[in-house]
């Protein structure tokens, strides 16, 4: 794969088009799917599309109270606990759902944390890159052998336009110097892309296509980190938190993308590549303001992935197996 591929394919749907846009007609009966964070903002819009179709949708939730609450009226939905930012509870999530089934059609890595303060979890990693990349990269590696077992399975990983913040920094990845939460999440997002792009890799003799996208801009609880004055300021909500920024998505239309990868028969025999406003992103160059969309070259760069990949191996002691 070469950020060649990342050409757009003409797709029927757009930024305008809601999750019911993108499933419309479609029959689901008999696959199974893992949504990370399914019970808020995208992941409950994401859910309740899946199971609207027929799919079975386990939920993966570090609050499974507040999980179960928000899916009590969505059938077809499970919840469990999980915590992403502890590898410990991933692993044992991961050991539950491999208890319950026996193949996994689809994983949709729609969780987590954005511009939070600084905080060390684990060994002292940085808790951007922990929970939004290393909780899925292993939750994703114990899963392997249901996605390979489902013959055709696709892993959809939000990442964001935050990745042109900055490229993976190599040299300082848990920001032992000179924390900025924004570079931090920008980084997360970046290696989620890239894990996409890793994942593909190896994952595509198995049958197990990956990809990764930027969902749009919508306002969620993925900005809880942030206060009403900072959101103001950025143009995002009135001073009542009703959103006002321009080009803004609903919860509905911002899960159309993830919801595009993982059913369009357009992606077919694709995989590794960074999508939004439900098709393939253009790769866009260095200084291209973030609103105009577009992926960075370094965030699908084959040879970053696979540096990623063995750095989150060697991080997390993870073990894909397939068989």
């Amino acid at each position: 794969m070469t950020s060649t591929d990342q050409r757009p394919l003409g797709s029927p749907f757009s930024a305008a088009c809601s999750a019911e846009d993108v499933m419309a007609g479609l029959d689901l009966s008999g696959t199974s799917a893992v949504v990370t964070g399914g019970y808020s903002g995208l992941g409950l819009a994401t859910t309740r599309a899946l199971t609207a179709a027929g799919a079975r949708v386990v939920v993966p939730a570090r609050r499974p109270d507040i999980a179960r609450a928000a899916l009590a009226d969505v059938p077809g939905s499970e919840v469990l606990p999980m915590d992403l930012a502890d590898l410990g509870s991933v692993r044992a999530a991961a050991a539950r759902i491999g208890d319950s089934l026996t193949r996994l059609d689809l994983l949709m890595a729609v969780a987590g944390v954005m511009a939070t303060p600084e905080r060390r979890v684990g060994p002292g990693w940085e808790s951007q890159l922990a929970a939004n990349h290393f909780g899925h990269f292993v939750l994703a590696c114990e899963l392997t052998p249901l996605l390979a077992a489902a013959d055709g399975a696709r892993v959809v990983v939000n990442s964001s336009a935050g990745h042109t913040l900055t490229d993976f920094r190599w040299h300082d990845p848990h920001f032992r110097t000179g924390y900025d939460r924004w570079l931090a999440y920008g980084q997360a997002k970046t290696a989620n892309s890239l894990f996409a792009v890793g994942f593909d890799a190896l994952g595509r003799e198995h049958g197990v296509r990956a990809f990764a996208l930027h969902p749009g801009k919508i306002i969620t609880g993925l900005q809880r980190e942030m206060t009403l004055p900072e959101q103001i300021e950025r143009g995002w909500v009135d001073a009542h938190g009703n959103v006002i920024g321009a080009g803004f998505k609903t919860p509905s239309q911002g899960a159309a993308t993830g919801l595009w990868a993982a059913t369009s028969p357009l992606l077919d025999g694709r995989g590794g590549v960074y999508l939004e406003d439900c098709d393939i992103a253009r790769v866009t160059a260095p200084g291209t303001p973030m609103d105009d969309g577009g992926v960075r070259a370094y965030a699908v760069d084959p040879d970053a992935a696979a540096r990623l990949w063995e750095l989150s191996l060697a991080a997390t002691g993870a073990t894909p197996v397939t068989r």
